[in-house]
C-alpha cells in the first residue's frame, strides 16, 4: 500500500491553483449539497448507461497472469471496495463472507428501496443515485465502504473513482472472474433470475475482460483479481492499516520543528529534551535515545540553507531507523528527493547548498537519503486521534486520509495564489478555520514564537534565520527551545510576526454558534441548544458583552428548594435538606445568599498576563490573544455584560482584589497568575437601578399615596357610626403589607460613592429615604448571627429607589465607596479548573483573600489607633454553617440559623453538597446547589401579599421540573467551559460552552423561580 499514491507537485504555484479548486468545490458543495450521478437508460445489474451494445473485439488483449489460490487480499481499513464481475459470479456472496453488513452497499438492494423490486432495472438510476450518496456520507464519516455491484463498465467505475478521490480515500477492485457456464447456472437457480437472457451475462464477461489491463490505470491503487470459483471460495480479506494511521502510537513524544541544516542546534535541543546522543567511529551523532522511551517527531524541512544538511539527515534517519523517532517530508524535502531521482529542479531556496554538501558524501549516503525521503509518510496521526503531525499544516476532513491532495497540503499548506511585496506566495489562514479536535503541530511558515491558535501549533521559530529551534513536548504541552548560534541564511523577508493566520486572527465564528447545537460535555453528555434560543444570545454576545477573549465562564442559573407546607412559607429548609437526604448527600454546607447581581471576576496578577489570558507562554512576549494593552483583567455580569462603564472603576476593583489575593499568598500557593472567581456585588441597586424604578417601586410609591386616603377616610366613616371594621382592617393589613414590600426592597439598595461617614454606617438624610451605606457588610465569622441591616430615618418610609446612577466617588484607598463584593468560590487559575474542590476549601480560601484586604486597606489608607482601618472594605466574607441531613438536631441548627439571618433582613442562603460534583446512584448529577429564600425576600419577587393564605395556597402550585432541568444543564456546561479553559483548548471551544449557557438562559421558565 502506499501512503497517497507518493503524488508528487512541481511546487507552491502548481499547489496554490489546486488549492483554489478545492476550496471552491467544497464552496459549491456546501451551497448546492451532494450531486447526484449523471443518469442514463438502465442496464440489469450495473449503473446505467446508453447506446448500442459493443460488439466482441477480434483480437482480445492480454490478461493478467493467474495469482495463487489461497492468497490474502490486503484492503486498507478505510477505503472504497469496488467489487467487479458478471452476474453471477458471486459478489454478493463474497461481500457477504468478508465484509460487515453495514460496510456493503449492493445495488439490487438500492433498487429494491426506491422500486419494491430489486430486478426492476428502470430504477437503476436512482438505484445508484442512492448508492452513491450512501457510500458518499459513508466515506466522510471514514467508514470502509464495499460497492457489490457488476462495475463491469468504464463509466460506472469512473465514478466510483471519482468518489474515493473527492474523499481522499484509496480506492481498490477486488474482480471475480467467474466463467460464464458458471455465472448461467447460478442465475438459472434463481427464481428472481431465471429469465435473465444469456447475452447479458455474455456483455458483461466481454466488458470485464477488456476492463482487466486497464483497471491500475483508472485509478484502483489496488486490483485483486480472482480466476474462477476456487480462488474466489479460498481467498481471505485482510484489512490493514494507512501507514499515517500510528492512533496506537501514544507517546509520550518530541515533536522538534524545521531545522534546515542546523545539525548543533539539533544536538543542543536533544540534549535539553534529555536524550543521550549516540556517535559513530568518526564522531558523528548517528542516533539520540531518551532514557524515559520518549519519541521524536520531526515535522520535516530537515535540510536546505543551514550548515550541515548531511549530519541531520544522518542523525534523524538513525533515530528513524531504531525507532527513536518519526519524520514527516517537507517541501524542501520532496524537492531535494526529486533532484536525487534525477529530476529536473531549481537549485533554489537553499538546495544548492545541501546538493553541495551532498556532494561531499559517498554515493551510498545519498542512495540512502533518496530511499528515505521517498518512504516519508505525509502526516501522522498519532496518541488515539488527538495528535496529527505534519510539515504544513492540515485541515481536520483530511487527517488520516491518502490522496495526493491531502500529500500536497501537507507539504505546502495552502495558499492565496498571490505573492507578497518578497515574491513569496500569501498563506491562507487555515488555521483561524480550523475546528478539528486533534491537536495539529506542523511547521513550515517561519514565526518569532510558537503560540497555540485553534488547537494548532507552528513549531519553525526560524533557526536557520537567526531564530531559535523549537520543540513541543507532548502530551505536557511544554515548549521547548534553543537560540540558533547565529543567523545562517539571510531571510528574504523578516520573521513573520504571527503564524499562518495569526494568534491575532479571528479565533471565534459565526458558525460555531448559529443555529441548531449539540455541545458535548463530560458530566451531562451531549447537550442541545435550540436555534431560537442561539440567535438570542448571539444579539447578546454580539452587542453587549465584553471582549470575548475574557469571557471564559457564564454562571448557571439555580433552581429553588422544594415548595414548603409550612404555615406561612413558600419556601424553608426543612425541604433542602429533605431533597439532599434524598439524593444520598449527607453533609451540606448553607452559605449566606447575599442580595446583589451575579458577578465573574478574572483577575490577572498584572497586565501583562491580562494581555495573554488564557494561554501566556513563557518568554512569549505580545499579546498572544490580541487583548488589549493595560486590560487588568474582568468584572462582568451573568450575562457577560461589564458592570461599569467606566475602566477606571473596573480597574480599581480588580487592583484591590489582585492585591489581597497577592497579600494572601495565593499567587504561589495556587501555581497560578491570573483567577476566576464567581462572586455577588452589591449593592442590588448598582445594576437594577431601572427594575427598582419603573416595577418595584412604583408599587411602592402607589400604594404609600392611596392608602394614607383610604385609611382617613375609611376610619371618618367608622367614627360617624358606619360599619367598615372588616373593609378597615383589611385595608390596614394591606397597608402594612405594602409598607413590609417597601421595606424588602430597600434593604437591598444604597448610595455608591456617599461620603466616607455615610459609608461608614451612618444613614443618608437627602430625603431619598436610603438605608444604611453598609447595609449588607458582613462580618467573617462563621455560624454569626446576621447584623442588623438598618432601617431608613424614623418616620414613613418613602418608596422611591436611589439613584444608582451616579458615578461612583472614590474613597481615599481607590475603591469607589459603597460597593461590596462577596466572592464565594474560585472557578479556576492557570492549568487547572477548582469546581470540583470541597466547598469548605473553597470558603476558606475566599476567607483569606477577605482576611487580607484589613492589611492592604491599612497599608493604603492609614490605620486608626487600634490598627483597623478607618472604613468598610470592598470584601464580604460569606457566612455559612454545615448540616448533617441525617441528623434531627444538626437540621434544627440549621434551620434556626436561616430563621435569624432571614429575620435580621438577609435575602436567605443556599444549601450545596459539601464536597462538589456529586451524582446520584444512577449517575445523574445532583444539583450542585439549590436557594432557600426568605420570607421576606420573597414578599419582592411574589408581591405585598403574597402571605395571605389564599395566595400561598395558589402560589404552592409551582412547577419545578423545568427550572432544575435547566439549572443542571447550565451547570454541566459552564463546568464543561472551566475544564475546556484549563486544558488550554482554544478560545471557539470554550467559548462553544459559555455562549451554550446563555442561550439556555432564553428557554421559558417560571421568572419568579
Amino acid at each position: 500500500m502506499t501512503d497517497d499514491g507518493r503524488t508528487e507537485y512541481g511546487g507552491e504555484e502548481q499547489h496554490a491553483q489546486h488549492a483554489r479548486e478545492d476550496r471552491q468545490r467544497d464552496r459549491t458543495q456546501r451551497e448546492r449539497g451532494p450531486e447526484p450521478p449523471p443518469r442514463s437508460a438502465p442496464e440489469p445489474d450495473s449503473p446505467p448507461r446508453s447506446g448500442p451494445e459493443p460488439e466482441p473485439e477480434s483480437t482480445p488483449e492480454p490478461e493478467p497472469r493467474p495469482e495463487p489460490v489461497g492468497r490474502t487480499l490486503a484492503v486498507p481499513d478505510l477505503s472504497l471496495v469496488v467489487l467487479v464481475g458478471a452476474t453471477g459470479s458471486g459478489k454478493s456472496t463474497f461481500a457477504a463472507r468478508h465484509f460487515r453488513p453495514t460496510e456493503v452497499l449492493s445495488s439490487d438492494f438500492c433498487r429494491g428501496l426506491v422500486s419494491d423490486d430489486e430486478n426492476d432495472q428502470s430504477a437503476s438510476g436512482d438505484a445508484f443515485e442512492v448508492l452513491h450518496f450512501i457510500a458518499a456520507k459513508r466515506l466522510a464519516a471514514g467508514r470502509l465502504t464495499v460497492v457489490d455491484a457488476t462495475n463491469v463498465q468504464s463509466e460506472a467505475r469512473a465514478q466510483l473513482v471519482r468518489l474515493a478521490r473527492e474523499h481522499d480515500v484509496l480506492p481498490v477492485a477486488i474482480v471475480l472472474d467467474v466463467p460464464e457456464q458458471v455465472c448461467a447456472a447460478r442465475n438459472a437457480a434463481r427464481a428472481d433470475r431465471a429469465g435473465l437472457p444469456r447475452r447479458v451475462i455474455q456483455r458483461h464477461q466481454r466488458e470485464l475482460r477488456r476492463s482487466l489491463r486497464h483497471l491500475e490505470r483508472e485509478g484502483f491503487r489496488k486490483v485483486h483479481v480472482l480466476r474462477g470459483p476456487e480462488e474466489v471460495e479460498s481467498a481471505e480479506v485482510v484489512t490493514e492499516r494507512r501507514f499515517n494511521d500510528l492512533r496506537h502510537r501514544t507517546g509520550p513524544f518530541d515533536i522538534i520543528g524545521d531545522i534546515h541544516g542546523c545539525r548543533s542546534e539539533l544536538e543542543t535541543l536533544l540534549g535539553r529534551l534529555g536524550y543521550a546522543l549516540v556517535r559513530d567511529g568518526h564522531g558523528r551523532a548517528v542516533d539520540a535515545v531518551h532514557p524515559e522511551g520518549r519519541t521524536a517527531v520531526f515535522v520535516g524541512d530537515l535540510v536546505d540553507r543551514g550548515p550541515d544538511s548531511p549530519g541531520v539527515l544522518r542523525l534523524v534517519m538513525g533515530m528513524v531507523g531504531a525507532g527513536h523517532a518519526l519524520c514527516v517530508p517537507g517541501n524542501h524535502e520532496n524537492k531535494l528527493g526529486r533532484y536525487l531521482k534525477g529530476r529536473k529542479v531549481q537549485p533554489t531556496h537553499g538546495l544548492a547548498e545541501t546538493v553541495e554538501q551532498l556532494e561531499k558524501e559517498d554515493p551510498a549516503f545519498r542512495t540512502e537519503v533518496g530511499e528515505f525521503i521517498r518512504g516519508l509518510v505525509s502526516h501522522y496521526v498519532l496518541d488515539g486521534g488527538s495528535l496529527v503531525v505534519c510539515h504544513a499544516g492540515l485541515p481536520e476532513k483530511y487527517h488520516g486520509r491518502t490522496s495526493g491532495r491531502v500529500r500536497s497540503f501537507a507539504l505546502y499548506g495552502d495558499t492565496t495564489g498571490e505573492t507578497d511585496e518578497f515574491g513569496l506566495p500569501v498563506r491562507y489562514p487555515w488555521a483561524e478555520d480550523y475546528r478539528g479536535r486533534a491537536a495539529v503541530v506542523y511547521g513550515h511558515t517561519p514565526t518569532p514564537r510558537a503560540s497555540w491558535l485553534n488547537n494548532t501549533l507552528c513549531l519553525d521559530t526560524g533557526c536557520v534565520f537567526g531564530g531559535a529551534m523549537t520543540a513541543l513536548r507532548w502530551p505536557e504541552r511544554e515548549l521547548v527551545d534553543v537560540p540558533a548560534e547565529r543567523v545562517w541564511y539571510e531571510p528574504a523577508k523578516p520573521l513573520a510576526t504571527k503564524a499562518p493566520g495569526g494568534a491575532d486572527g479571528r479565533p471565534l465564528d459565526l458558525n460555531d454558534v448559529a443555529g441548531r447545537r449539540i455541545v458535548e460535555t463530560r458530566y451531562m453528555g451531549r447537550l442541545a441548544v435550540r436555534e431560537e434560543n442561539a440567535a438570542a444570545a448571539l444579539e447578546v454576545m454580539s452587542r453587549f458583552a465584553i471582549d470575548p477573549r475574557l469571557l471564559p465562564y457564564l454562571p448557571p442559573t439555580m433552581a429553588p428548594c422544594a415548595t414548603s407546607a409550612e404555615d406561612g412559607y413558600l419556601e424553608h429548609p426543612a425541604e433542602a435538606f429533605a431533597g439532599y437526604r434524598a439524593d444520598g448527600v449527607r453533609e451540606v454546607v448553607c452559605e449566606e445568599k447575599h442580595m446583589g447581581s451575579r458577578a465573574v471576576v478574572l483577575v490577572c496578577r498584572d497586565e501583562t498576563v491580562a494581555e495573554a489570558f488564557p494561554h501566556c507562554p513563557e518568554g512569549s512576549g505580545g499579546t498572544p490573544t490580541g487583548v488589549p494593552k493595560g486590560v487588568q483583567g474582568a468584572l462582568y455580569t451573568r450575562t457577560g455584560r461589564p458592570f461599569f462603564d467606566d475602566p477606571e472603576t473596573t480597574g480599581r476593583i480588580l487592583r484591590r482584589i489582585r492585591d489581597c489575593v497577592e497579600e494572601a499568598g495565593l499567587w504561589a500557593e495556587l501555581e497560578t497568575d491570573w483567577l476566576l472567581l464567581d462572586a455577588e456585588l452589591m449593592p442590588w441597586s448598582l445594576k437594577a437601578t431601572g427594575l427598582l424604578r419603573k416595577q418595584y417601586a412604583a408599587v411602592g410609591a402607589a400604594s404609600g399615596a392611596a392608602f394614607p386616603g383610604v385609611l382617613g377616610a375609611l376610619e371618618a366613616a367608622a367614627a360617624r357610626g358606619v360599619e367598615v371594621s372588616a373593609l378597615l382592617a383589611r385595608q390596614r393589613d394591606r397597608a402594612v403589607d405594602a409598607a413590609a414590600f417597601t421595606q424588602a426592597y430597600r434593604r437591598y439598595c444604597w448610595r455608591v460613592g456617599a461620603e466616607p461617614a455615610q459609608a461608614a454606617g451612618l444613614p443618608d438624610r437627602d430625603g431619598a429615604g436610603l438605608p444604611d451605606a453598609d447595609a449588607a457588610e458582613v462580618p467573617g465569622t462563621t455560624h454569626a448571627p446576621a447584623p442588623d441591616t438598618g432601617n431608613a430615618a424614623s418616620g414613613q418610609a418613602s418608596a422611591s429607589a436611589p439613584d444608582a446612577g451616579e458615578a461612583p466617588q472614590k474613597g481615599r484607598t481607590g475603591v469607589p465607596d459603597g460597593i461590596r463584593l462577596a466572592p464565594f468560590q474560585i472557578l479556576a487559575v492557570r492549568g487547572r479548573s477548582l469546581a470540583g474542590l470541597p466547598h469548605t476549601d473553597q470558603l476558606a480560601l475566599i476567607d483569606r483573600i477577605v482576611a487580607a484586604e484589613a492589611v492592604v486597606t491599612a497599608r493604603e489608607d492609614g490605620a486608626a489607633a487600634d490598627g483597623t482601618p478607618q472604613r468598610p472594605g470592598l470584601l464580604a466574607a460569606t457566612r455559612r454553617i454545615i448540616v448533617d441531613t441525617e441528623d434531627e438536631s444538626s437540621v434544627a441548627a440549621g434551620t434556626a440559623w436561616w430563621l435569624r439571618l432571614t429575620a435580621d433582613g438577609g435575602e436567605g442562603m443556599v444549601v450545596k453538597p459539601v464536597q462538589a460534583l456529586i451524582r446520584q446512584g444512577d449517575g445523574r448529577l445532583v444539583q450542585p446547589g439549590v436557594k432557600c429564600r426568605g420570607r421576606e425576600y420573597l414578599r419582592i419577587i411574589y408581591g405585598p401579599e403574597y402571605t395571605r393564605p389564599e395566595n400561598l395556597a395558589r402560589l404552592r402550585i409551582r412547577h419545578l421540573g423545568h427550572k432544575r432541568s435547566l439549572a443542571l444543564r447550565e451547570y454541566a456546561l459552564g463546568l464543561e467551559a472551566l475544564d475546556r479553559l484549563a486544558d488550554g483548548e482554544p478560545l471557539w471551544r470554550v467559548h462553544e460552552a459559555v455562549f451554550a449557557v446563555l442561550a439556555l438562559e432564553s428557554e421559558p421558565v417560571d421568572p419568579r423561580l
